[in-house]
């Protein structure tokens, strides 16, 4: 396909996919590889096994954040 023949849709997703490629390649997760703590791997088992569920706005609301 040559870049002519995409639409403006196409062409905003291509380079926002490209975007977010390059900037996980700049930023990396620093944490990536690193062992967890046994108290966060079992707070972490433990809500994940959980059915409780907040919406993002609930958890913006508990922290004090305005989006």
């Amino acid at each position: 396909m040559n870049m002519t023949d995409l639409t403006q849709e196409q062409l905003t997703k291509l380079v926002t996919a490209l975007v977010d490629d390059r900037l996980c390649e700049l930023l990396g997760d620093p944490d990536l590889g690193l062992p967890l703590d046994e108290t966060v791997r079992a707070r972490l088992k433990e809500s994940l096994a959980s059915s409780e569920r907040l919406t993002g706005d609930e958890v913006a609301e508990q922290l004090g954040l305005r989006w």
